[in-house]
């Protein structure tokens, strides 16, 4: 039996192949564009293993899909490609679009043609699971109750729009032509192979190079956690178990404010690899001016999935950011070949010293 995992050479998908190889005796077709977060060397634990077949592509590559459904014949689909950064989405929404959201369109045409294709036990066994975000739902108040996967969508940057515009093509998909859809919506991930853009890689990796912590705002923007192993279970579970045009919203029950987070890294860094000067991490954080439309606070409502599929997070947080810290200290090489290039220049426009405030 065979899978077919989309941008399966990110931070999310790579994990989930990782996992995948390591818990199921089934092929995964990996298919990555290998844009700047999509790295190889993120699966090179599974270098040489005969049941993971990778194909460097784009979802938006008809003629490639299609070959690749007729040549392999995945029993399942699993989209985690996507563009992912809501910084990035704000000075260059086009390609979020592109890929979020025409991208996916052309996914679901090639993944219609083929399950069409399919004898009927084949299709009847057949599923496709759309990898989304909590983001699509906008922002709470402090006293809010968390998101369910009923709350309306109310998405509030370029990168959130383009998530929930592909969440409804799905479910239309499904609706209109009986596709045999799956989406999950998960919390904010954290974990292994986290590209260092994000908060928790980037405080992690700007410590230890004795560079400033860059905090949006006043740092109160609360997010809710969830250990990216914990995930890949919760998406397995899903996919094995989920009914059918279902959502299933996947958190960790960590709503943490982003000032919480550093600190909490900081004080890790004290202990596991402390400042040669032999002065506290958290003298590095820094303030910035906040970015444009940013939502104060995110959590997931996860009962559903609990209730339903019997799935619930492994990893507390305070176990979860240990195994992270230790890992990108276990990992510098694997930091120091991804802050090259774009990236890298990015970055330093992103936090050039003229943007820090007080």
């Amino acid at each position: 039996m065979t899978i077919l995992v989309t941008g399966g050479a990110g931070f999310i998908g790579a994990n989930f192949v990782l996992d995948w190889v390591d818990a199921t005796d089934e092929t995964v077709v990996n298919l990555d564009k290998l844009t700047y977060a999509g790295n190889l060397q993120n699966l090179a634990g599974i270098d040489g293993n005969a049941r993971h077949v990778f194909v460097q592509g784009d979802i938006g590559d008809r003629a490639l899909m299609d070959g690749l459904l007729r040549q392999h014949r995945p029993r399942a689909v699993l989209n985690f490609a996507a563009e992912s950064h809501v910084d990035r989405s704000i000075h260059g929404p086009g390609d979020f679009i592109q890929t979020n959201v025409v991208g996916t369109f052309h996914l679901l045409e090639s993944v219609r043609a083929y399950w069409a294709s399919l004898d009927a036990p084949e299709a009847a066994s057949f599923r496709l699971l759309h990898v989304s975000t909590d983001e699509v739902y906008g922002t709470l108040g402090a006293a809010d109750p968390a998101f369910t996967e009923t709350h309306r969508y109310e998405p509030n940057s370029p990168y959130s729009a383009s998530k929930a515009a592909s969440d409804h093509l799905v479910r239309a998909w499904h609706h209109t032509y009986g596709l045999p859809v799956l989406t999950t919506n998960c919390s904010n991930n954290y974990g292994p192979f986290h590209f260092p853009e994000k908060l928790i890689p980037l405080v992690i990796t700007n410590a230890l190079a004795g560079k400033p912590l860059p905090i949006y705002g006043d740092g109160l923007q609360v997010r809710d956690w969830l250990y990216v192993r914990d995930h890949c279970s919760a998406i397995r579970r899903v996919l094995e178990a989920g009914q059918l045009g279902e959502t299933y919203n996947v958190g960790g029950w960590n709503e943490k404010a982003n000032i919480e987070i550093v600190r909490t890294i900081c004080a890790l860094l004290d202990e596991l690899r402390p400042r040669t000067d032999g002065k506290p991490y958290a003298e590095q954080i820094t303030y910035v001016k906040d970015r444009p439309g940013h939502d104060r606070r995110y959590a997931i409502d996860a009962r559903k999935i609990e209730r339903e599929l019997g799935w619930k997070p492994a990893e507390t947080f305070d176990t979860g950011i240990r195994k992270t810290v230790q890992w990108y200290l276990d990992h510098a090489q694997w930091v120091a070949d991804v802050q090259t290039g774009a990236y890298r220049d990015w970055v330093a426009q992103q936090y050039a010293p003229a943007a820090v405030s007080a």
